[in-house]
């Protein structure tokens, strides 16, 4: 499968998160949590795996400082 890499803000992350949110879970969970950890990943090292999409959007907008 073809990749791409995209640069964006952590606000038009949440933007696209938020958007993928009003969707029906079953079509877009895996993509939520993929942008999700690669988001986490990029932001900090310590951030243990295996957290819950919850617990990843939490991280996020704290880093972010919302």
């Amino acid at each position: 499968m073809e990749t791409i890499t995209l640069e964006l803000t952590i606000d038009e992350t949440n933007t696209i998160l938020t958007g993928l949110g009003q969707q029906p879970y079953i079509k877009v969970a895996d993509l939520v949590h993929k942008i999700q950890e690669q988001g986490a990943s990029q932001l900090a090292t310590d951030i243990p795996e295996n957290h819950t999409e919850k617990e990843l959007e939490n991280i996020i907008s704290e880093r972010d400082g919302k």
